[in-house]
């Protein structure tokens, strides 16, 4: 979660002056977290705060709003008659392009407040500097009137082996995600559709295992490609360069083959249990649909895990 900056320059790209509202604070419960945001232009809006009253009335200001940034708070029971309960502090900015061709970094920090020094105060310049020394990006958050949040990066690199039905049921349910950067791989062009998301990357090879030494050390992978032999090329070529996960479709049968060839072509059994396979929940079905959601929940919760893990470990 982040500053979306892609997002919000294809946005002014296609509608000219376009305003961002974002959960800046939060008190109790709330829709969405600090830092989810959406973008709204005369006929248009497009992302998410949560809550149908919230979002239809900050949608409505933000068409209403002059140029200077608003902070305003917002109790979703008595105010919107939410059953939430809580209190949501939400920021909106207009933008045009000339007001996003100077953004670069890896923070945007910036006064929102009326009353805010245009001076940093001491407390984010302490954030930024211990986000320096750690080496972590610091979480979106409104201090003393700045608002400060990280640039929008995809935290996950996910490769995808095999444009079918199930590849593509794969990208139409993940690539919204803002987390995932998805590479998507297949033995020709043609094997892919016309109409693919913008900031999806597309690699048509040949010899799709050529791509492999490509992949990042830490990447995940998802291999259904058409072939038995290539899945089972792509599975050896994973097992020896390494991986964050690597997900294999198949049934049973097919894993317990893949199983033995893979020990005779040298991996030991602990190995190839870094394999999952086969991916999705069975219990949902084989519908190529069915399969991407079950796939989709289990990355998802694999992520919140090693995010709760780092979060006892600092």
């Amino acid at each position: 979660m982040g500053f979306d900056l892609q997002e919000l320059q294809q946005a002014v790209a296609a509608h000219g002056r376009v305003s961002r509202v974002v959960i800046a604070a939060l008190r109790g419960s709330s829709p969405r977290e600090v830092g989810a945001a959406m973008l709204v232009w005369d006929s248009g809006q497009s992302g998410t705060i949560g809550g149908g009253a919230l979002e239809y009335e900050a949608a409505a200001a933000a068409r209403r709003q002059a140029e200077t940034p608003v902070v305003s708070t917002h109790a979703l029971g008595p105010d919107l008659g939410q059953c939430c309960g809580g209190a949501v502090t939400l920021l909106c900015e207009t933008f045009t392009a000339a007001d996003l061709a100077p953004l670069q970094g890896e923070i945007f920090a910036r006064p929102v407040s009326a009353t805010a020094d245009l001076l940093e105060p001491l407390a984010l310049r302490r954030l930024l500097a211990r986000g320096r020394s750690q080496g972590q990006r610091p979480a979106p958050q409104l201090i003393e009137g700045w608002m400060v949040e990280p640039m929008h990066q995809p935290q996950t690199d996910l490769w995808i082996w095999g444009a079918g039905h199930v590849g593509r049921a794969l990208v139409d349910v993940l690539s919204p995600l803002p987390d995932l950067a998805i590479t998507w791989v297949d033995t020709a062009p043609e094997r892919f559709p016309e109409n693919t998301p913008a900031d999806l990357r597309k690699l048509p090879a040949a010899d799709p295992v050529l791509l492999l030494r490509h992949a990042p050390e830490k990447a995940q992978h998802l291999i259904l490609t058409y072939s038995h032999e290539l899945d089972l090329a792509l599975c050896n070529g994973l097992l020896s360069q390494g991986f964050s996960f690597a997900g294999l479709i198949g049934s049973a049968t097919k894993w317990a083959r893949f199983r033995s060839r893979l020990a005779a072509l040298g991996h030991s059994p602990i190995e190839i249990n870094r394999i999952t396979c086969p991916i999705g929940d069975p219990a949902l079905g084989k519908h190529p649909q069915m399969i991407a959601v079950g796939v989709a929940a289990d990355l998802l919760a694999r992520d919140a895990m090693k995010d709760a893990n780092k979060e006892r470990r600092a």
